[in-house]
């Protein structure tokens, strides 16, 4: 744990995917049930201590490992979060985004399954249909979604979301799930053709509609603007 004048520093991660359910392809999130006080019996984040040897993004990525199984190949810091009220003693968060396609998660889930050593006291939740949550996450994941619909707008970040080919279908209906309504087919299709971020493939997806053409992302376009931080700060390759 690392502590400067009483203050605690931890970490929390949250993680997102796509999920096609009854209801259509939903937002979703896991979330970890507190077995101590504070909080106890409330649901949190996935996150820990900072302890002195590590740097941030290897604290949120162990973490994350220890409680979900899940290991993103990049994370993005979202904020630092630190009222003075947020917790009995005094902790400030550093809190981490990710984005996994729903594949990688059930893979990854069932992986640390046969393990036996993945906790029982995890559970996915839709972002729309959260329980009480512990601290302040609630406005955490508010946060989380805020800027998640902000970036959907001028980067490639819903494509996070897809497998490595996809069809522009595909791709509106993640950007429309993420920003919670319809968009225009036609008018999608002119922004994301001439975007520069999707490489058209010579394949097609059939079934019992017209053939789809499939896309990829461009090699050449970031998933998210990392600014002036190298790729040892953001990514976990």
């Amino acid at each position: 744990m690392t502590r400067s004048s009483g203050i605690d520093v931890a970490v929390s991660t949250a993680i997102l995917t796509l999920r096609r359910t009854e209801r259509g392809v939903v937002l979703s999130l896991p979330l970890v049930r507190r077995t101590r006080e504070p909080f106890a019996d409330r649901w949190a984040l996935p996150g820990g201590w900072l302890t002195a040897t590590e740097a941030p993004v290897g604290a949120a990525a162990r973490t994350l490992a220890e409680t979900t199984g899940l290991a993103p190949s990049y994370l993005e810091q979202l904020y630092a979060f630190g009222a003075v009220d947020r917790s009995p003693s005094r902790v400030v968060s550093i809190v981490y985004w990710a984005l996994l396609r729903s594949d990688q998660v059930d893979a990854q889930s069932a992986e640390y399954r046969r393990t036996g050593l993945a906790p029982e006291n995890v559970r996915w939740f839709d972002a729309d249909d959260l329980p009480p949550l512990a601290f302040d996450h609630a406005q955490i994941i508010e946060y989380a979604l805020w800027r998640l619909r902000n970036k959907v707008g001028y980067s490639r970040v819903a494509q996070g979301f897809l497998p490595e080919e996809f069809t522009l279908a595909e791709l509106r209906e993640a950007v429309e799930t993420i920003l919670g309504r319809r968009l225009d087919p036609a008018n999608f299709r002119r922004q994301v053709e001439s975007s520069g971020t999707l490489i058209a493939t010579d394949d097609f997806r059939t079934g019992n509609h017209r053939p789809a053409r499939l896309y990829r992302s461009s090699p050449d376009a970031e998933l998210a603007d990392r600014g002036p931080l190298s790729s040892e700060e953001m990514s976990l390759r």
